[in-house]
């Protein structure tokens, strides 16, 4: 994969997590992500998009910050896989103009959402 178009562009999301295996195991699941292990304290994670990693660490500060907003043509789907692989969810399904959403919480904590244009 090349740099071309990628100048001024989000490359790349790391998640600390406490539990390599954990996040691997929800977002494997929830998503159908795949992942590189380099070794025990990093792992990097391919959604078929974007690339990002999970990062070992003891101080997961997991409020605040940027809200990671996934895709999901099927909403209902993906509330369901998310609570079937241990997510929370923390704020059910809701329109905006353009589509629906709803946020959860990740194993770790991290709150993210998941939307649709549907």
């Amino acid at each position: 994969m090349g740099t071309k178009g990628a100048d001024r562009k989000i490359d790349y999301i790391e998640f600390n997590v406490k539990d390599i295996e954990a996040a691997k195991a929800f977002y494997g699941s929830a998503f159908g992500w795949t992942f590189t292990d380099y070794g025990p304290d990093y792992c990097e994670f391919q959604d078929g998009r974007l690339t990002g990693g999970f990062a070992k660490s003891t101080d997961v500060a997991v409020k605040g910050g940027p809200l990671v907003i996934l895709f999901a043509a099927g909403l209902e789907d993906a509330l369901g896989r998310i609570e079937k692989a241990g997510g929370s969810i923390v704020k059910p399904i809701f329109s905006f103009p353009g589509g629906r959403r709803f946020h959860f919480t990740d194993p770790e904590g991290y709150e993210l959402a998941t939307w649709s244009d549907r």
